[in-house]
């Protein structure tokens, strides 16, 4: 780990446990800590957003298998999910550094790869954390035409023009917004925990109460019957349709990312990690259940509403125009959060690798603003690629699909490299006070098992009989992706692989007890040999 002068802020003289553990993992305190474990948990539960999560992707559930994919599809994910979120809870409790994944991918590897691995993990995360705000609020973009469909008794469809404007008002707003202080956010966190809590209950209580009889289905057919409308075998139809519980439930990172502004963050992040997987499982079993009662048997008009959303359609058979469209509403709502905590998370992963100085302009990243002490240069510039990432839906439907798409297969790619690189490097990691003991390889084996043969899923196009136009070009997109990513490392003379040296200790010697030369040799490789991921004990 390269040391580097400081930038901003004067160290505490008296640190506390949580500073001490960050100061062991080689960087000073430059943000606030205002986010309670309370805080933190709910920040990665409105992250997930489990209902507006399943409004936007139910199209991947009901033409591969129905009811039974959106019932039984969601609850043979679900342990799998869990066991992700596990193995990287054990890494999050261990290294709580806002870095996160791409930190430990350098702390566990052989110093004969670690350059490249990290190089490699920080870049797919970083794509991952912004082609997810594009996602997210081009989804909200795409609900917010569906509620002007039903408010208009599906007289009016949006065009792509329209959609872009709705997508970059959404996402200026989110940036001004993530721009506030870090105690203005993380009370925000309250409210949108409970606001998401309320929706999903209304959901799943109130749903099938107000739906009328004939749309209301029984229970061999909610819980029993298999519909194959995308045309794949009956058992990779199926497996196709764990895309709506692994998009709608993901962003395990995201709490990861806030660690240097969360309290007791060694204890609090992991326990985020776990317990939005937990809760948005259960509740997301819960709100599929409902729809798969009250939607009715013809799914196919529920796939072609003229309203473009299937979940919206079914609020709209349930509760009629007036009750749909309040409902739908307070879904854009939390759908609007997530978007906001979207922009919040990436932010953060961003300002993390261009302190360590892989980015390009990190000079100009790397800066806490002196009034909010948030990174506000980071946030305005995730903010501008968002917007341009959203253009590309003039060029093809398919072309902005592919390119939100990735975000789920290079989170896959930065998550499944430190879980792996654990245990397939020798090293000296050492546990946090969160835990698995001598479950830790198995459930990182299935972790690890399960991303692989799902990023090969996620290539797969939505139907057997494809066109150009509807080909999955994720693997492109990916492909691409990376191999830009790898020719950047190995350029010539101006490649990473001629100055990236990983993590980038910014210590002042008075913090690292009184050492003067920063930069020597010595010190870098004793910093490199206590980059095992250990923590002080608290």
């Amino acid at each position: 780990m390269v040391d580097r002068a400081p930038a901003t802020s004067k160290p505490h003289l008296q640190p506390g446990a949580d500073e001490a553990v960050l100061a062991k993992l080689g960087y000073k305190q430059e943000f606030r800590r205002e986010f309670t474990p309370l805080e933190v948990s709910g920040l990665a539960f409105s992250y997930t957003g489990v209902l507006p999560g399943i409004a936007s992707v139910l199209f991947y559930a009901i033409p591969n298998g129905g009811p039974v994919a959106m019932v039984w599809g969601w609850a043979f994910a679900g342990p799998f999910i869990m066991c992700i979120g596990l193995a990287m809870a054990e890494l999050a409790s261990a290294a709580p550094t806002s870095g996160g994944l791409y930190y430990w991918t350098y702390s566990l590897a052989s110093p004969r790869c670690r350059n490249f691995l990290s190089w490699i993990v920080g870049y797919s995360n970083t794509i991952q954390t912004i082609t997810g705000v594009a996602s997210v609020n081009w989804a909200c973009a795409i609900q917010i035409a569906a509620a002007i469909s039903i408010a208009s008794d599906q007289a009016y469809a949006t065009t792509n023009e329209q959609l872009y404007g709705i997508y970059a008002a959404l996402v200026l707003s989110h940036a001004v917004l993530v721009s506030l202080g870090t105690k203005v956010l993380a009370r925000l966190q309250r409210l949108y925990t409970f606001v998401n809590l309320c929706l999903c209950f209304i959901v799943i209580i109130a749903l099938p109460i107000a739906t009328p009889p004939e749309y209301r289905n029984s229970a061999s057919f909610a819980l029993g019957s298999f519909i194959n409308l995308a045309g794949w075998p009956s058992g990779f139809a199926f497996i196709l349709s764990f895309m709506a519980p692994l998009y709608s439930i993901g962003g395990y990172d995201a709490s990861v990312h806030m660690s240097e502004e969360a309290s007791n963050a060694a204890t609090a992040i992991p326990w985020a990690i776990i317990s939005s997987i937990a809760v948005s499982v259960v509740l997301g079993w819960g709100i599929n259940v409902s729809l798969a009662f009250c939607m009715g048997t013809d799914l196919e008009s529920v796939l072609n509403s003229p309203i473009g959303q299937p979940m919206a359609q079914i609020l709209y058979t349930s509760l009629g125009r007036r009750g749909a469209l309040a409902l739908w509403c307070l879904i854009i709502s939390t759908l609007y959060i997530v978007a906001s905590n979207s922009l919040l998370v990436g932010s953060r992963q961003t300002f993390a690798f261009a302190r360590d100085g892989a980015l390009p302009f990190s000079r100009y990243l790397y800066r806490i603003n002196g009034y909010t002490k948030t990174p506000v240069n980071t946030v305005w510039f995730d903010a501008i690629f968002v917007l341009v990432i959203g253009l590309l839906a003039f060029v093809s439907t398919a072309a902005i699909n592919a390119v939100f798409t990735i975000g789920l297969t290079a989170s896959y790619v930065s998550f499944i490299t430190p879980i792996a690189t654990r245990f397939a490097f020798k090293n000296d990691f050492k546990p946090g006070p969160f835990h698995l003991g001598k479950l830790s390889f198995p459930v990182a084996a299935i972790a690890v098992s399960s991303m692989v043969f799902m990023i090969i899923v996620f290539f797969f196009p939505s139907t057997p009989q494809t066109t150009a136009q509807e080909m999955n070009y994720t693997v492109v997109v990916l492909g691409g992706y990376m191999a830009l990513a790898i020719f950047w490392y190995y350029c010539p003379v101006y490649g990473g692989v001629h100055w990236f040296n990983g993590p980038v200790a910014n210590l002042t010697p008075s913090m690292k007890g009184g050492r003067t030369d920063g930069n020597s040799v010595s010190e870098k490789e004793q910093r490199d040999a206590e980059l095992s991921v250990s923590v002080v004990d608290v």
